[in-house]
């Protein structure tokens, strides 16, 4: 039986009949009577870069009046490499003020998205990105989504190089569709004229999302073995002559369901430069024709590569690309950690990273973060770099112009916020999990940093203060924060309760384990004062606290 012939999810049936996913998004839309889409176009959305939400803080106010759920919607932004200028920056401040909650999300794949935009609020929005050169196309959905890049220019100077592959990455596979000029710019669509199939997506597109990333060793931070795809950058004599390629990272997990797990990037070869782009595109074909799509929950590539064998997989791409892979070259990473501060690049210019928690810009309790960005913008002066760890970068500076962006960052307090926030919570992530993602089962973003609070002082009485422990939080197993590659994860089960994860190395090559389940605050602190106990009189010379735990044998 061939694939095509097999059961199809719903999710399936609805991309073959969507029409180049246009669906009836435009009806949808047009229905004045509800802040919602109808169900099959809530799907076709995603690919277009926005979901729909609701405010699950407010959902039983409303249900006892009757009235609907507050429902909203969430736009991403599709940024390849997670760079944009500072008239970018500016107007997405403005969009967020006017359309949004306010608040500009940095995510985990190095963009931005903004929460509680009202139905009649998206094309606005969509428009005045638009008009800056920005969009949200394939940023979510059954494609490829935002191609990720090692982030500071200070880290090679090789940088702008390899940071162009990603660009050219994104734009070699996105959708070739006009549903979204159609549905969101008001482009008239030739009637007369059928759209032709999209040579790489042809009617049903990929199978479940995909990710890729491109990083640039020593520095792992875009955690490259968590993606479909992961590129290292192999530099040699100061040139690079390609790319280290691994296939079949994902992190998402479903509770109670043993046949899903996260597993870490398998990796198969080497590929010269000049063969990069035509061999990811045969990666991508590969899953399109043979992954599953029965049970999204078994869909990513990590389960193609699995079920097929590594093998397998590694020939038919081959086979389909003309490209024979070379053995693996010699590569090691040192660091995930984001260089927070200044750095100077070899041309001279300057880069300072931000740490903003969680990657939440706003103005919040005194400290004006968002407010000194803008003022940063609107010099002029630098650029806009969004990092894997959900800060920020303001890059780019020329020598003339630093005392000037120092001024302003003095003048906020983002200088001594950056510098005086401790390790642990400089390499701590959260997803947004409640109040609007739809599959949180707990908090993430709203509660880690008093969960950090606490665990800072644990640290503390132990002597640990220091130690750049990687701590990451999902209120759901999906695992957008990637929890399961940190040295402690905690992963949502109900509210208030987390499955502990343990064992992840520091550089970000080994998946963690689960150590105990189901756990509430308390729980959570009284394994960490004990296992951070057993570390400091027990750890040898410069190991890490997911070395350690690896090591002492409790995760067997």
């Amino acid at each position: 039986m061939s694939n095509t012939e097999k059961k199809e999810s719903h999710a399936e049936k609805v991309k073959r009949v969507s029409r180049g996913l246009r669906g009836t998004l435009q009806e949808s839309l047009k229905d004045e009577h509800t802040g919602s889409l109808r169900p099959d176009d809530q799907l076709l959305l995603k690919f277009h870069g926005m979901y729909q939400q609701d405010d699950r803080d407010r959902r039983d106010e409303r249900a006892a009046k009757k009235l609907e759920r507050l429902y909203s919607f969430m736009i991403r932004l599709r940024i390849p490499g997670g760079m944009i200028g500072p008239v970018h920056w500016e107007a997405l401040h403005n969009v967020a003020g006017e359309n949004s909650t306010g608040t500009i999300k940095i995510t985990t794949r190095q963009t931005v998205q903004l929460h509680g935009i009202l139905k009649s609020k998206v094309k606005p929005t969509i428009k005045a990105f638009d008009s800056v050169f920005l969009d949200s196309i394939a940023a979510c959905g059954d494609v490829n989504r935002n191609v990720t890049c090692t982030s500071n220019p200070a880290a090679s100077p090789l940088h702008k190089e390899v940071f162009g592959y990603a660009g050219e990455i994104s734009r070699s596979l996105l959708p070739k569709t006009r549903a979204y000029y159609e549905i969101w710019l008001d482009e008239t669509q030739i009637a007369e004229k059928e759209e032709p199939e999209d040579p790489l997506y042809k009617q049903v597109y990929l199978p479940r999302k995909f990710k890729i990333g491109i990083a640039i060793p020593p520095y792992n931070d875009v955690d490259i073995f968590t993606n479909d795809i992961g590129l290292i950058a192999i530099i040699d004599n100061n040139t690079l002559i390609g790319f280290n390629v691994a296939i079949g990272g994902g992190l998402g997990t479903t509770h109670g369901n043993p046949d899903t797990y996260p597993r870490r990037g398998t990796v198969i070869g080497f590929v010269p430069k000049k063969d990069i782009l035509k061999v990811v595109y045969e990666i991508v074909t590969v899953q399109r024709d043979f992954g599953n799509r029965e049970d999204r929950k078994l869909s990513r590539l990590k389960y193609t590569v699995d079920r097929l064998g590594v093998e397998f997989y590694k020939h038919e791409v081959e086979k389909r690309s003309g490209i024979s892979f070379e053995p693996e070259k010699e590569y090691k990473f040192s660091t995930r950690t984001d260089d927070f501060g200044w750095k100077q690049d070899t041309a001279g210019n300057w880069h300072y990273t931000v740490f903003v928690e969680n990657g939440r810009v706003c103005d919040e309790n005194g400290y004006n973060l968002k407010t000194a960005l803008l003022e940063v913008s609107k010099t002029r002066r630098a650029t806009f770099r969004f990092t894997c760890n959900q800060n920020l970068i303001l890059s780019d500076i020329f020598p003339k112009d630093k005392d000037l962006i120092e001024s302003i960052l003095v003048k906020f307090g983002v200088h001594r916020k950056t510098n005086e926030t401790s390790p642990i919570r400089k390499n701590s992530m959260a997803c947004v999990a409640l109040n609007t993602c739809s599959l949180a089962l707990a908090e993430g973003q709203r509660y880690l940093p008093s969960l950090i609070d606490k665990i800072e002082n644990l640290l503390g009485k132990h002597g640990l203060d220091s130690e750049p422990i990687t701590i990451r939080m999902t209120g759901c197993p999906n695992g957008c924060a990637r929890p399961y590659i940190s040295e402690i994860g905690l992963v949502g089960t109900a509210y208030g309760r987390y499955n502990l994860h343990l064992g992840a190395d520091f550089e970000g090559y080994r998946l963690n384990k689960k150590y105990k389940e189901d756990l509430d605050e308390s729980k959570i602190l009284n394994e960490l004062d004990t296992l951070f106990d057993r570390f400091k009189k027990e750890r040898k010379d410069s190991e890490s606290f997911g070395d350690f735990t690896n090591r002492i044998g409790i995760l067997n």
